[in-house]
């Protein structure tokens, strides 16, 4: 099984990790809707059946819950045991609500409470969730060094932040990851935060690579228009005009191409991801076993130049 460097890390990864957003549940403002427990953790060891060795989840999905689920899954499975990722900045109030904090005190809280709720003595990359609010990033990225001194974490790493913001805390302490947004419908980071990455060997583990199941090749108008009111997706401007008839014509060449090449849609949209070289590892978030099926390729499926430019060409007409 083909692996890659983590950054500066000493983390090899598979090219593909399980996602955890999903299964954190519903009653939160992010929610995927319902979900099984039970199916999720028969998903995770799918997943890790089939070669995949890390897991990123976070705090805040499912206020708690997806980490709970990851951990139980992990305690029944009999397998080698997968890195486990998770992230600080979102919390929560008593009342459910979502909070931004970056303070230290905060920070080192939300970190014992992921080491309880996953059940392990070190977590093996922490992440700060969101560069949020933006005065704060330097402290919030001084706790987290510290806490990797003291043996609670192993490396660090960030999530959603642009370049000068990256620029910011790296004169604090060597950053290890960033994760990004990146897919066929989102490619922001290419002009500026890739390139700059890439001249820092700050590993990328690119979120939502299939569009949140745009490109899956199961995504219609009309189950969009059916998702379940509590489903994030229907307040998100990529589900939603004018953004939605240009997305729908990008899945649709998705398909087209995956039918050729002998592929599933989402190995196609992922390997698009994992092409572009400043990409270490792509999450693709995962809810059933059955899906693992349609994934599970990407550990070793590659898009060859002619395919790759094809879609890159194509995804110019569209813009």
């Amino acid at each position: 099984m083909e692996t890659r460097r983590l950054g500066n890390s000493d983390l090899r990864i598979t090219a593909i990790g399980i996602g955890a957003w999903a299964i954190g549940g519903p009653g939160w403002a992010f929610s995927w809707s319902d979900q099984d427990d039970r199916v999720s953790e028969r998903a995770i060891h799918a997943a890790l059946d089939a070669g995949i060795n890390w897991i990123d989840t976070a705090a805040v999905y499912g206020l708690g819950h997806s980490e709970e689920v990851v951990a139980s899954a992990l305690q029944s499975y009999s397998g080698p045991k997968p890195y486990v990722f998770t992230k600080c900045e979102r919390s929560w109030d008593r009342d459910g609500q979502i909070v931004k904090v970056l303070k230290a005190a905060s920070i080192r809280q939300e970190c014992e409470n992921s080491l309880r709720r996953l059940r392990v003595e070190t977590i093996d990359l922490y992440q700060i969730h969101w560069p949020e609010p933006d005065a704060d990033i330097e402290e919030g990225w001084s706790t987290l060094a510290a806490l990797r001194q003291e043996g609670k974490v192993r490396w660090i790493g960030v999530s959603n932040f642009d370049v000068a913001q990256l620029r910011r805390i790296a004169e604090i302490a060597p950053i290890t990851s960033l994760q990004p947004p990146y897919s066929m419908i989102r490619r922001e980071i290419e002009a500026e935060v890739l390139p700059y990455v890439a001249s820092q060997s700050i590993g990328v583990l690119a979120y939502s690579p299939m569009g949140s199941g745009m490109l899956t090749g199961a995504m219609t108008r009309q189950r969009i228009e059916s998702l379940p009111t509590d489903d994030w997706r229907t307040r998100n401007a990529q589900f939603q005009e004018p953004l939605l008839t240009r997305n729908l014509k990008i899945a649709d060449k998705v398909i087209e191409v995956a039918r050729r090449v002998g592929r599933t849609p989402g190995e196609v949209a992922i390997a698009w991801v994992l092409r572009h070289p400043a990409v270490t590892g792509a999450i693709v978030g995962i809810r059933t076993p059955e899906q693992v099926a349609g994934i599970v390729g990407s550990l070793d499926y590659r898009l060859d130049a002619a395919t790759a430019a094809e879609l890159d060409a194509f995804l110019t007409t569209v813009a």
